[in-house]
Order: structure tokens, then sequence, then C-alpha cells
């Protein structure tokens, strides 16, 4: 009977981690407009060029830096778009971009680099 409750919670288990790692798969990368140049690395500061590449297709856009206090958030706008997408980080490389609003004031420069980030949560452009 142990060895048949032991079986099944560590099956439901495995099932479970593989259901929150299926949900977190990267629908994209973010990574810097010169990526041959930088390998995907960007510099967080205002008017940043960076892509979301996604399917083969890339979408132009530019970062935004806002701080708040000792809180900087860095927000992604599409190419002719009003929308902004903060990023939501979600490990060392990787984010979810979220539609809101900026909080905080503009500044030129943020806390320094990134390296192309895979990014769990893509908007529909």
């Amino acid at each position: 009977m142990r060895r048949t409750l032991a079986t099944t919670l560590l099956c439901l288990a495995f099932s479970v981690a593989q259901l929150a790692s299926a949900a977190d798969t990267a629908c994209g990368t973010l990574e810097s407009a010169a990526t041959a140049a930088t390998g995907g690395v960007f510099a967080l500061k205002e008017g940043e060029p960076v892509d979301l590449v996604r399917e083969g297709r890339r979408v132009h856009g530019a970062l935004h830096v806002y701080r708040d206090d000792a809180v900087y958030r860095v927000y992604w706008q599409p190419q002719g778009s009003a929308e902004n997408y903060v990023l939501a980080t979600e490990g060392e490389n990787s984010v979810r971009l979220v539609a809101t609003p900026p909080r905080g004031s503009p500044v030129a420069q943020g806390p320094g680099t990134l390296p192309r980030q895979q990014v769990l949560s893509c908007p529909s452009l």
C-alpha cells in the first residue's frame, strides 16, 4: 500500500512538473535589433532598439525606462503602437511582456544590460 501510494504521488508530482514547464515554453525572444553585432545583448536605456522575434517574424520596437525610487521598470513598445509592455522578469534569461501603462519617472539610463531574453507570454501583434 505504501509503495503504491509513493509511486502514485511521484507520478502526480512528475505530471505537475511537466505541466508547469509546458506552460512556461517560450513563444519568442526579445533581442537587440543589432543582433549580429551584439549577440542579442541590449542596453537598458531609453530608446534602445529591441526586437521581438516570434515564429521567424521580427517586430521592431524600442525600450522605455522608468524609475520609482530604487526600482527600475523597463517597457518595450512595438514600432507604430501606443501600447507599452513591461518586462516582467521570470528568471535569469526570461520575461513576460505584460501590457500596462508606465509607472515612475522616465530616465535616460537603466541598470545595465540584458542578454537575449526568452519571452514566455507574447502579445498578439
